[in-house]
């Protein structure tokens, strides 16, 4: 099982497009964030199992981090995913559940009610050798360097033996320019979605971006060609609902 590479050039978001490209989806075309954070959570899920356990998660420990927006709720769906393949999941929240925005909150509770284990950031201390780490903290709408139990939880992650599987862009990085904040996720592997954002190709994110994946989440590609937007993007997933956009060399396990 091998995630195609993608040889033509897929134009790349700022943050601001990429709020654009949200607001489109929910209000011009009635997908609602609900079905975009479930294929980002089952496409990082299917990575994960690909890429990291050789197509069978069953019996590996993976740390999922979540905060409390749109990447943490990306990051809970794929531990359900992980969990129902076989995987010994723990889930850490950067925050109470109350702090969650609606969304994020519906897919806490579902994996709440799978009985998946959760705690708090300050259980980080008892978790030891993991096999992976998902990093769902913060996603392209990065506001100034992480603080708090946020930057705590990236400061064990870069600390730990394990590869790091980032959502959309490595906590801690600017995905308009690229810019690494301290503390930054040095991830493995990023997967973004939709379109890359501009900022993972910055030559300061590289080591914090580590492999670069696209996947898919069900933006039509007639929305990108709106005035608001004014992008050519065709059929960029016809081969796969995953494409590793850098040109894979040698690629450890």
């Amino acid at each position: 099982m091998t995630i195609p590479v993608y040889e033509g050039e897929a134009p790349s978001l700022t943050t601001e497009q990429m709020i654009e490209v949200d607001r489109a989806m929910m209000q011009d075309m009635h997908i609602e964030l609900i079905q975009m954070m479930e294929n980002a959570g089952r496409n990082l899920a299917h990575l994960a199992r690909v890429r990291f356990f050789d197509g069978n998660p069953a019996g590996k420990h993976v740390v999922v981090l979540a905060g409390t927006g749109g990447n943490g709720g990306g990051a809970l769906v794929c531990a359900r995913r992980l969990h129902t393949w076989g995987a010994h999941v723990q889930i850490i929240l950067t925050h109470p559940p109350a702090n969650f925005t609606p969304v994020p909150a519906h897919q806490l509770d579902i994996v709440q009610r799978m009985n998946l284990p959760v705690a708090g950031a300050g259980a980080i201390a008892q978790v030891h050798s993991p096999e992976l780490i998902v990093d769902g903290l913060i996603g392209y709408r990065l506001k100034g360097a992480p603080h708090g139990t946020v930057a705590d939880l990236i400061r064990w992650a870069n600390m730990q033996a394990a590869p790091i599987l980032a959502l959309d862009v490595p906590s801690g990085v600017d995905g308009t320019t690229g810019s690494v904040l301290d503390p930054a996720i040095k991830a493995t592997a990023t997967m973004t979605l939709a379109l890359p954002k501009a900022g993972l190709r910055a030559p300061e994110a590289q080591v914090q971006v580590g492999e670069l994946y696209l996947a898919d989440i069900g933006v039509p590609p007639s929305l990108y060609a709106e005035p608001a937007l004014s992008l050519r993007v065709g059929a960029l997933f016809a081969e796969s609902e995953i494409l590793r956009l850098d040109a894979p060399h040698n690629q450890p396990r």
